[in-house]
């Protein structure tokens, strides 16, 4: 009778329904309070590093350098997580992090603080996160108790990070202007406690990954390079998520120009554009969540491919500010929608004991290409200009939905036993092909 109420309640709680798995629970935990850290630490970073140099091209260098690491070191990362206890290596790389920002808040609030030791500790940031990404990305399987909820379970992780980034920021701007950029990071140190308590709090089976035997690192990775792009769908997924991070989530480097020379704005208007993009991700990750299967899945990616192309080209022509601020929101909502989505499939198709380096390949799609796409984005603004800039990045993000589109019932056809294996589609629902798209 209880299982009856429990089925009927999770039906009744679509959006919400990975929440029954007690270790999910506290990660989540965790992780809103570890978040909302982080962003406070970015933006209060950003604005230390404006105020003691007031060059635009520092501040790439520091975006570069905590996000470098991530395109190198994450398959390295992949293989250990495969390899490794997770949950000891997501203790790890937490109280690392803690440390970081530890240092971070003593320097600047001794008043000892230079450029160079900013660049220095986002590099080593950013070599943690290289490790950290994959190996959480790879640990959300591990904790969730029903495999069905794994697609909510990455919905609800990607709402929590946009949660977080309408919230951090906002309650940054006020700490700074009252108190310095040193109480930031103070409070960052002290919110990855909430991460480190919940990890330790969880009770884990076993992980069945580790009892493979185990050769050289460059073999594993070559095996996962091989059994990822081997396989149609993953490498399909792989190519849409890097072109879309390398050509269009760069226009996000190319807001502050949008506000100051085509909307006539300041500090002020870059918020409300940002919030907008980040309110528009947030929609996205709780549409996303309150799907009822990962069924679907594969036109809903093309649609936001698609959402996000037109939001980025409304904003790039539009010249006034609740036009911009409207084609932001879908810009966020596509963009997010892309990304979560296609980590959903990656996590329900791939094999568990090569489940770390496919997810440490996606992580240098998703993050590892974000240097280059910034990178590139302020160059080709500098020759062709913003607008032609973020045009260039919409055509290719519609031509990359194109070409998804066109190999979709292909890609459905070798899922589908997947599916079929897993129960996510029963044995006599092979047949029609129609409806049982991923």
């Amino acid at each position: 009778m209880a299982e009856t109420v429990n089925n009927e309640s999770a039906r009744r709680k679509p959006l919400l329904r990975a929440l029954r798995s007690r270790n999910y629970r506290l990660f989540l935990a965790g992780q809103s309070v570890s978040l909302v850290g982080t962003w406070m630490q970015q933006v209060a970073m950003s604005w230390l590093v404006y105020r003691l140099t007031g060059s635009a091209f520092l501040l790439g260098v520091v975006g570069f350098a905590s996000q470098i690491p991530t395109f190198l070191f994450s398959p390295v990362a992949g293989v250990l997580a495969d390899r490794w206890n997770r949950r000891s290596l997501l203790i790890l790389t937490q109280a690392l992090a803690m440390i970081q920002a530890a240092v971070l808040a003593a320097v600047v609030l001794l008043g000892l603080v230079q450029v160079w030791h900013i660049v220095v500790l986002s590099l080593f940031l950013g070599l943690v996160n290289a490790f950290d990404i994959p190996v959480r990305q790879s640990f959300v399987v591990e904790i969730i108790t029903d495999r069905e909820d794994l697609g909510n379970a990455i919905a609800l992780n990607s709402s929590m990070v946009q949660g977080a980034r309408l919230i951090g920021p906002s309650v940054a701007g006020l700490l700074v202007a009252s108190a310095g950029e040193g109480i930031c990071f103070i409070l960052n140190s002290a919110s990855y406690l909430a991460v480190l308590l919940a990890l330790a709090a969880m009770r884990l089976e076993p992980s069945a990954h580790l009892a493979k035997p185990r050769r050289r690192v460059l073999h594993e990775m070559t095996e996962g390079f091989r059994y990822a792009f081997g396989f149609v769908p993953i490498r399909s997924i792989l190519l849409l998520v890097s072109l879309i991070s390398l050509t269009g989530m760069p226009y996000t480097v190319l807001v502050p120009v949008f506000a100051k020379e085509v909307l006539h704005g300041g500090a002020h208007t870059f918020g409300f554009l940002m919030t907008a993009a980040g309110l528009g991700a947030l929609i996205g990750t709780v549409t996303l969540a309150s799907r009822k299967s990962v069924l679907g899945l594969g036109k809903a990616i093309v649609v936001a491919a698609v959402a996000m192309a037109l939001g980025i080209a409304g904003f790039a022509v539009s010249n006034s500010l609740p036009l911009s601020l409207a084609s932001l929101v879908v810009a966020g909502y596509g963009a997010v929608r892309v990304v979560a989505g296609s980590n959903t499939i990656l996590q329900t198709i791939l094999e568990e004991d090569k489940r770390g380096r496919v997810m440490s390949f996606f992580t240098v799609a998703f993050m590892g290409m974000a240097p280059f796409g910034s990178f590139g984005a302020g160059s080709l603004a500098g020759i062709i200009g913003p607008r032609a800039t973020l045009l260039s990045g919409s055509a290719c993000c519609l031509v990359g939905a194109l070409a998804f589109v066109r190999h979709l019932p292909n890609l459905r056809t070798l899922v589908r036993p997947i599916y079929v294996s897993m129960g996510i589609i029963p044995e006599e629902g092979v047949a029609p092909p129609t409806h049982h798209d991923h």
